[in-house]
This record gives structure tokens, sequence and C-alpha cells, in this order.
């Protein structure tokens, strides 16, 4: 496995144009509010997340985001957080991470 990698590309959401899928993720993620997902990509400076529940939207944890020492999850891990912001440009979703669970157990942050 690459250390590094980028998440795939956003699934395609039948029937609803990239726009209606910002806004519905928008509207279900406000700031504060609690995000699960899964890491699928990681890159030097956070990990993106497939956000549960939300089939085109794409989370980003950065390690400014993250507690201090903590490495960056592995891919597949399972994560929990709160959305701290939204990202128009690149339409992310930035979450601040609580809780990382990979196969080899749970990590309360």
């Amino acid at each position: 496995m690459e250390e590094y990698t980028w998440p795939p590309r956003h699934p395609d959401v039948s029937g609803l144009s990239p726009d209606e899928v910002w806004a519905a993720t928008i509207a279900a993620l406000p700031v504060g509010a609690a995000a699960e997902g899964e890491v699928i990509g990681r890159q030097p400076f956070g990990v993106f997340i497939r956000i549960d529940g939300l089939p085109g939207a794409v989370g980003l944890a950065e390690i400014i985001a993250m507690p201090e020492g903590m490495g960056l999850p592995v891919l597949g891990a399972r994560i929990r957080g709160e959305v701290i912001d939204h990202v128009e440009h690149n339409r992310q979703v930035r979450v601040r991470l609580h809780e990382v669970e990979t196969a080899l157990g749970r990590s309360r942050l």
C-alpha cells in the first residue's frame, strides 16, 4: 500500500446536480454537527473521509485539526469528529477528529 493516496472521484449521485449535492451536504452537516465516515485518502496534510449517509460528500481532516502527536489514520479507518467548516471552492467538509477506529482498536481523542 502506498503511504499517501488521493481519494477516488466523487460518486455519481443519480438525478442530482453537483450544486444540489453540495447544498444537501451543507444542510445535513452544519458547522458543529457530528460527522462519521471512512478514511478514503491520505496526504501529508491530512486525510480524506467518505462521510456516512451522504454519497457525494467528501470530508477533510487536516493535521492541524487532529490532536497533537496523532499520526495520520490509515486507509479504511473509521473516524468520528465534528464539522468545523465548509469549503465552497472544492466542496469539502472540514472535520476535527475526535475518534479513530482501526482494525487494531479504537482511539478516543
